[in-house]
């Protein structure tokens, strides 16, 4: 089964990583690459994704669509990258997801057949 996880990232997160050092920046993007590398076998493609200030919002609920720069919220969360995995079940990829050493929070949508 295919599963997409969106890989959210929250304001702490972006200040701690702000305000690491080169190095330390470095080795957290490092272990974030082997992440991929030790699961390429279940990885089935997947994005980083520009900054929450390149989104264009495109509300449908009222009378007419009404679009807007940015993201579709004013929230402390913003999907920064999404990859689609393919796995067995969910337990698979909850073990997966539990070593992501990137951004704090990760939702894993199932994709329909």
């Amino acid at each position: 089964m295919k599963y997409v996880l969106m890989f959210i990232e929250t304001e702490q997160f972006a200040k701690d990583l702000a305000a690491m050092s080169p190095d330390e920046r470095e080795q957290a993007y490092q272990r974030v690459n082997q992440w991929f590398i030790d699961h390429a076998d279940k990885i089935r493609g997947g994005r980083k994704l520009q900054g929450p200030q390149s989104a264009t919002t495109l509300r449908l609920d009222g009378p007419a669509p009404v679009a807007t720069d940015g993201p579709f919220m004013e929230g402390k969360e913003v999907v920064s990258g999404f990859t689609e995995i393919e796995a067995t079940d969910l337990d698979e990829v909850l073990r997966i997801v539990k070593s992501w050493p990137g951004c704090p929070v990760v939702e894993i949508r199932p994709v329909e057949s």
